[in-house]
């Protein structure tokens, strides 16, 4: 009797101690996502609060804990300015035992806040930051790239462009380090696949009068116009594009970066026939219109790419966290390097060793106002672009790629 006590005594004991151990591996006994992001400027619609509502999804969904502990998010707004973004970054990961942050618009603000998470060595993943230097040079173990970069973008378009006899380019490029990224990395691509750019012109940010810049992309007579930026010109450019009849004359614009929320701002009228590269759309399938209708009830307009791969990256982290039972960053990472990605957001998706998560991404055409039947029904699709040949093989310059 004695003996058999002991022995309950000793499983018990073993069972708890074994529990307070997995308990441990959560640190502070919370697992706290912090979403920084652009919450009232220019990229507040294809970010902001729909990305806080994401992650706070993908929160929901998961139970609201991991490994017996509650899972919190908190939101910080950088205002596209990288020593605030740093600022919160920093604050977050020391004060507030932040544990993963997400979003973060905007390539400048995002190598900050990678520079403080490397030193915190606290993970960080971006969905909305282009730069493949987050990859390439500046790589790291705690940083992630989950959506997009500014060659899967341009390569992307241009390949699949060229490939449907779009083989003449004239750039409309802002003048800023993403702009020149963007037609850099699609002109290669053009002359490689036997295509000529026949020039370019490069308004600078936010330029209030474009109609110069399009009227010599027009005289051009290149068949595709490429649109190499972000918001706003590249809206401003397309709406001023179709006021001067560049469709309607039998050119074709390709914008390197463009989102649904940007095509709603147009409109179909302004848009349509315009092609793009996209990691998501809503309308493709089954999967993703049942979490895009989900995500539309709470915020009344469909999910961007971006806000769409910030759920996904959201659960991947928290699945990960589960099965090797711990919050260590690193284990963590490893153990997201282990799975394939395949959800609603991605196709084929894989995190390699660099840290960017490389999946399938779509070619798509705006619909024209007779093609639309429904609300946001935007986008036919035109070619899918296989992850590999869209982000390319890993940067050697980054020293996480063993040699």
């Amino acid at each position: 009797m004695i003996a058999t006590r002991l022995a309950m005594f000793g499983t018990l004991a073993a069972a708890l101690l074994a529990s307070s151990t997995v308990s441990a591996q959560v640190s502070d006994d919370v697992v706290k996502i912090g979403v920084l992001t652009d919450m009232n400027g220019p990229a507040s619609t294809p970010t902001g609060q729909g990305s806080v509502t994401a992650a706070q999804m993908a929160v929901d969904d998961f139970g609201g804990k991991v490994l017996g502990k509650p899972i919190t998010v908190i939101v910080g707004d950088h205002q596209l300015k990288p020593d605030i973004g740093a600022t919160i970054a920093r604050r977050w990961y020391d004060v507030d035992q932040v544990d993963l942050i997400v979003d973060v618009p905007v390539s400048a603000v995002g190598l900050a806040v990678q520079n403080i998470a490397k030193e915190k060595k606290k993970l960080f993943i971006t969905h909305s930051t282009g730069a493949t230097d987050f990859h390439g040079k500046f790589c790291s173990p705690y940083t992630m790239q989950w959506v997009f970069d500014t060659r899967a973008l341009a390569v992307g378009t241009a390949q699949e462009v060229v490939k449907r006899g779009g083989d003449s380019w004239f750039f409309i490029t802002d003048d800023y380090a993403f702009g020149h990224s963007l037609e850099k990395d699609a002109s290669a691509v053009v002359t490689k696949n036997g295509g000529k750019v026949l020039g370019a012109v490069r308004p600078p940010f936010a330029t209030p009068d474009l109609s110069s810049f399009i009227l010599q992309a027009q005289a051009s007579k290149a068949k595709i116009i490429g649109i190499a930026g972000g918001p706003p010109n590249n809206t401003n450019e397309i709406k001023t594009a179709g006021e001067f009849g560049i469709f309607a004359g039998g050119q074709q614009m390709a914008a390197l970066l463009a989102l649904i929320t940007d095509i709603h701002s147009i409109g179909l009228n302004a848009a349509q026939g315009l092609l793009l590269t996209t990691s998501f759309y809503w309308d493709m399938d089954d999967k993703t219109r049942e979490w895009s209708k989900r995500y539309f009830a709470k915020m009344n307009r469909m999910p961007t790419m971006w806000q769409a791969g910030v759920y996904s990256s959201v659960t991947a982290y928290l699945n990960a966290i589960k099965e090797s039972g711990t919050d260590d960053p690193l284990k963590v990472a490893a153990k997201m390097r282990e799975k394939p990605v395949e959800d609603f957001f991605a196709r084929n998706g894989k995190l390699r060793e660099d840290n960017l998560m490389v999946h399938d991404l779509w070619l798509v055409q705006v619909k024209t106002p007779a093609e639309s039947k429904y609300p946001w029904d935007y986008y036919k699709i035109l070619a899918k672009i296989s992850g590999d040949d869209a982000f390319g093989p890993p940067d050697p310059a980054c020293p996480l790629i063993k040699k």
